[in-house]
């Protein structure tokens, strides 16, 4: 066993130090390590500094771009389509113009492991669109000499690895150009949390640490550090608090979102008051010494109701003490216990199934069995907690709401989106273990 291990720890020391030779290579060509120009096109003509794309450009470390995962796409197919490229740690400013000059289409674009930026962009034939966002690339590498110690289930995550992988889907997916630039002066909000906040890879599952940067400009970046399973001072513990400081300037955020995990863990100083206030105290500390702002966040609630209709509270006094540390160091609050409480009541106890993971068995491929998940949101769910975190955002009068795009009309959790209303196409991926953590 310890053989193997050492065996794949040298493998990927190689494949690391052979990716950073392709981008050392690329920062020396100029070639686009800081920036990167694809044209798509069917033509034969490339404009001036832009990198042609065809069908054949499937990604590969010697060449740092090309389609992924899916097959490229043919022209003809309205499957959803990935195309990824070897970058550097950092923010990334990406414009997709999306459109084709002989058919209308109907794109959505999201980024790394499902990260949501626009939906369901339609555009008529010959109509090109530019649709610009921020996205944050990282792997696990803190130091020369420390990982991120993720979990087995995590090391074929997107937001784990050395590229930065864009997902083209909706109805009619369709891409023309995109630029890829290095940014250096966007604000980033860090999100730090458990399986409710994390970027969840595959269907049916989803979070609204995901869904959030699908409301906001290109003038601020989302980095989702969130991970099932975890509580406070596990993520501390391994490695993923301090990955974030890495990265971390004056200006920033850190969103912290923990309790579900925390609450079970039993023992001489564990507790809502004890060592669960010692490891956020820990973050809100590192987080100050860099110039960042903490914004601590309660917990979401849990789909547990009683004979009333009315939602039972399961996070025993971990809700109360990230309200009392939030009083006590004067750090922005963000409610979402209660606010998760008035949306659950307001969908009521069957209607509240269709915003979590209830599916009967057979719904997904390899599902045998039904999924009945009282914790872990689908994409319509997530998207609904999203926007009660915006509201929470502007009730705490972050700056940051500034950069809400004009398509968002606020929220209020007691009048949710229909269901009906939420268009969301699948990725081909799908997973029937539920997330870690409950």
């Amino acid at each position: 066993g310890s053989e193997m291990c050492i065996r794949d720890r040298n493998e990927r020391d190689m494949r690391r130090i052979f990716t950073l030779l392709i981008l050392g290579f690329l920062f020396a060509s100029g070639a686009g390590a800081q920036s990167y120009k694809f044209d798509f096109t069917s033509g034969k003509k490339v404009k001036d500094g832009y990198i042609k794309i065809t069908s054949a450009d499937r990604y590969d470390q010697a060449k740092g771009y090309g389609y992924d995962l899916c097959p490229s796409p043919d022209g003809k197919s309205k499957a959803p389509f990935f195309f990824s490229v070897a970058v550097p740690d950092g923010n990334y400013h990406v414009t997709a113009i999306v459109g084709s000059k002989r058919n209308a289409g109907e794109t959505t674009l999201r980024g790394e492991s499902r990260r949501l930026f626009y939906e369901n962009v339609k555009t008529k034939k010959g109509e090109l669109l530019p649709c610009s966002f921020t996205i944050n690339k990282r792997d696990i590498h803190i130091s020369d000499k420390e990982d991120v110690r993720i979990k087995p289930r995590e090391r074929s995550k997107l937001n784990w690895d050395d590229k930065l992988t864009l997902e083209f889907n909706g109805d009619a997916p369709q891409l023309t150009e995109l630029i890829i630039e290095r940014v250096e002066n966007v604000p980033t909000i860090f999100l730090c949390g458990n399986s409710t906040v994390v970027d969840q890879d595959n269907e049916p599952w989803a979070s609204w640490g995901q869904m959030v940067p699908r409301f906001f400009t290109d003038s601020i970046c989302f980095a989702n550090y969130a991970e099932s399973g975890e509580s406070a001072n596990t993520f501390i513990g391994a490695g993923r608090l301090k990955k974030a400081l890495t990265q971390m300037k004056p200006g920033d955020y850190i969103f912290m979102e923990f309790g579900h995990n925390d609450q079970k863990q039993k023992g001489p100083g564990k507790g809502a008051f004890y060592s669960f206030m010692t490891s956020l105290k820990t973050f809100v500390d590192e987080a100050r010494a860099r110039g960042a702002q903490p914004v601590l966040v309660t917990p979401t609630q849990r789909r547990r109701f009683d004979e009333n209709g009315k939602i039972e509270n399961t996070h025993l006094d971990f809700p109360d003490a990230v309200r009392w540390l939030a009083e006590k160091e004067n750090i922005p609050l963000i409610d979402l216990h209660a606010m998760t409480r008035v949306l659950y009541e307001a969908m009521g106890v069957e209607e509240s199934k269709h915003a979590f993971v209830h599916y009967p068995a057979n719904t997904y491929p390899g599902q045998d069995r039904p999924l009945a998940d009282n914790t872990h949101f689908n994409p319509y769910g997530a998207y609904q907690i999203a926007k009660c975190v915006i509201e929470g955002m502007k009730k705490a009068g972050l700056p940051v709401v500034k950069f809400l795009r004009a398509d968002y009309q606020g929220y209020n959790p007691s009048q949710p989106d229909n269901r009906d209303s939420f268009k969301w196409n699948d990725i081909p991926f799908t997973e029937v273990e539920k997330p870690d953590g409950n």
